[in-house]
């Protein structure tokens, strides 16, 4: 069978994520800057592949699961703060905004190349659920970049980033092994958590844009 249409569909899969995360956005951000961090998030992916490739070879899987999630969440974290310094980048909520774009980024370039390695199973085993997954780890990081616009202090950077890490150390970690009706139990309670977490986010940026209107 042709890889067009999963590669199509993980295309779309990513996109699709990505009207849902930033369309709850009051003041929507320039095309071409969310366009240059999603840029930004697949050349995070190629980075972290090539530093993987290294840390593979450790041997020590939980050694490996903890050094590619902080490599992969800091190169992410890096592509939606190019965004950081624009003029565009003038209230809290664009920090959810440009994170979610840049891991999306990130998801995609990583989806398609396990559907072109592994073939139209990637689509169900791994687009599916890792293209959620990647947004959902940033948006910790996009409540820093977002808190700190607001209120000022390096801490909100290093307090996301180190909550990604986690998260991501935790959702891999349940994927290893065997997997059981306890492991996908657990799992989906991760991925649940994070939900409910990243709607917390939102919801706070949300009320603040509104009760903080900005000047037209």
């Amino acid at each position: 069978m042709s890889l067009a249409l999963p590669l199509a569909l993980s295309v779309l899969l990513t996109f699709a994520w990505l009207w849902v995360f930033v369309r709850r956005d009051r003041h929507p951000e320039p095309a071409w800057l969310l366009a240059r961090t999603f840029g930004w998030g697949l050349l995070a992916w190629a980075v972290s592949a090539a530093f993987e490739g290294s840390i593979d070879r450790l041997g020590f899987p939980l050694l490996v699961i903890l050094l590619s999630a902080i490599v992969e969440e800091s190169s992410k974290f890096l592509a939606a703060s190019t965004a950081a310094s624009e003029h565009a980048f003038d209230e809290p909520m664009d920090g959810l905004v440009y994170a979610v774009t840049a891991a999306l980024g990130f998801a995609l370039l990583e989806n398609l190349t396990y559907i072109l390695g592994f073939g139209r199973e990637a689509v169900t085993w791994h687009a599916l659920l890792t293209t959620l997954a990647h947004a959902l780890f940033s948006a910790p990081q996009g409540y820093a970049l977002g808190g700190r616009h607001l209120r000022g202090g390096r801490w909100w950077r290093s307090r996301g980033l180190l909550l990604s890490i986690t998260l991501h150390v935790v959702f891999n970690g349940l994927l290893t092994g065997q997997a059981g009706g306890l492991q996908l139990l657990a799992l989906g309670t991760v991925v649940l958590l994070m939900v409910v977490l990243a709607g917390r986010y939102y919801l706070h940026f949300e009320t603040h844009a509104r009760d903080h209107p900005r000047s037209p």
